[in-house]
């Protein structure tokens, strides 16, 4: 059964460069006090996994030269796919056609990280958007959207029973993963400015007491933080917030899993900086999603990590999916090529005014129906309004059962807790989809809801 431990009440690391390694044993920070061996975030599973020797001979032939005869994997002749051209219409009225060579490598096998085209355009992006210290020593690798790479980041590191340190609330897509390793949840609250360094320190000086920063067991390895856009409660971790919280994690040796897929969906004046442009240790796995600003049915996520890392994710992903949707990548590669990085970046300040305008939407809807019966924050990033129920200790019945009743479906808050036992007046509201009409119709249900629930308990 999971534990829980929840904390509702610096010395700074040393920063220096990691290098590149080729022995998972031997790495480590070349000066740091904690030196990075980055098998203490592995567990024994991720450890005895070994490369495919077929997914490396695919690689190596995505890149070899012309004439290459290719006896090794069984790949489908191109010429049986009854597909002979695809083609794509934007709504400016651009166009694009997947044909020839294009065409067969959207339906043929690729290398497990990726659509090499759309890797090095990823390498351009993430170089551009977060400027990571050290970047060559990183790598990416494209998934099937960013909850496959953190399923296969929790998959590699830990073991059953282990401690794992989360942001309370946490994203429900985390705790569906970790739920079943019954580990034990260390929740660092958050607040209207994200995870509370204060309490994460007071944590971690309480389960470090009297061990080691280096133990492989009985100890925290993994801190993971949705930190632009938490779901659910929308907020973004404060750039000194997100300093102290590394600072934190290198004095006691933690891997950061920065899950970000609402990044780009933020309501500041400037791209928040993240854990990722900080990293100078080499600690950091971030994990990014083009579903909430290009497509979510194409699945098209990638996780940004030190190399080392970011292979054994390789590993797993050989056993299993082999690689992310071809057709997928060279869509979105082909995209990127044909709008560059400015028109890139202008559909990106398109988003995020569309889903500014829905929150406030939102919010003028919540402060005419439900004031004096909830409290919430208003969002800065995301697509959720996280809402306190007044006067009710307990919302989960009238949620899941009374609410469908009055035609408005709410997610209770329970879901995103580490303890969904414990009572709860949370409850979590989406403005991506509704209209305007929606919303207020939706709105005056859940407040008159509210009101019926409040005279039941008279």
């Amino acid at each position: 059964m999971s534990r829980f431990i929840c904390y509702r009440t610096v010395r700074k690391c040393s920063v220096n460069s990691f290098s590149s390694y080729t022995n998972l044993a031997a790495m480590s920070t070349q000066t740091s006090k904690v030196p990075l061996d980055y098998n203490r975030f592995l567990n024994d599973v991720s450890i005895r996994r070994k490369p495919s020797k077929i997914r490396e001979i695919t690689a190596l032939f995505a890149s070899a030269p012309s004439g290459t005869v290719f006896f090794a994997g069984g790949f489908p002749n191109p010429e049986t796919f009854p597909f002979a051209e695809t083609k794509f219409t934007l709504k400016d009225g651009t166009t694009f056609t997947l044909t020839g060579k294009a065409l067969e490598a959207a339906l043929q096998y690729q290398p497990t990280p990726g659509y090499p085209a759309m890797r090095k355009q990823l390498f351009e992006i993430m170089k551009k958007t977060h400027n990571p210290p050290n970047w060559d020593n990183y790598d990416i690798i494209v998934t099937s959207g960013s909850q496959d790479g953190l399923s296969k980041a929790f998959e590699m590191s830990l073991e059953e029973g282990e401690p794992v340190i989360v942001q309370d609330p946490i994203y429900t897509g985390a705790l569906g993963i970790l739920k079943p390793l019954n580990p034990q949840f260390i929740c660092i609250p958050e607040d209207e400015n994200g995870m509370q360094p204060d309490k994460l320190r007071k944590a971690l000086e309480a389960c470090f007491k009297g061990k080691s920063v280096n133990d492989r067991k009985g100890v925290p390895k993994v801190m993971y933080i949705n930190p632009t856009g938490g779901n659910p409660t929308g907020t973004v971790l404060l750039l000194e917030r997100k300093k102290e919280i590394y600072q934190l994690a290198c004095k006691y040796n933690l891997l950061i899993l920065e899950d970000d897929p609402y990044y780009h969906l933020h309501f500041l004046d400037e791209n928040p900086q993240s854990f990722l442009s900080m990293d100078t240790e080499g600690r950091v796995l971030r994990f990014d999603s083009y579903s909430k600003i290009l497509s979510s049915g194409l699945r098209m996520g990638f996780v940004s990590g030190p190399k080392p890392l970011v292979k054994r994710i390789e590993l797993h992903m050989q056993v299993a999916s082999l690689h992310a949707s071809s057709l997928s990548q060279v869509i979105i590669s082909n995209l990127l090529e044909l709008w560059k990085t400015d028109k890139f970046e202008e559909h990106v300040k398109s988003v995020q005014k569309y889903y500014k305008s829905k929150r406030d939407m939102m919010i003028r809807a919540a402060e005419k129906h439900l004031t004096g019966l909830a409290e919430w924050t208003v969002p800065k990033a995301g697509m959720f309004l996280w809402i306190k129920v007044n006067g009710i200790k307990d919302v989960n019945e009238m949620v899941t059962v009374r609410a469908v009743k009055r035609n408005v479906l709410i997610v209770p808050g329970h879901v995103f807790m580490a303890d969904a036992s414990k009572p709860c007046q949370y409850v979590r509201l989406s403005y991506s989809m509704p209209t305007e009409e929606e919303i207020n119709r939706g709105m005056e249900n859940f407040a008159q809801l509210i009101k019926e629930e409040l005279s039941l308990q008279k």
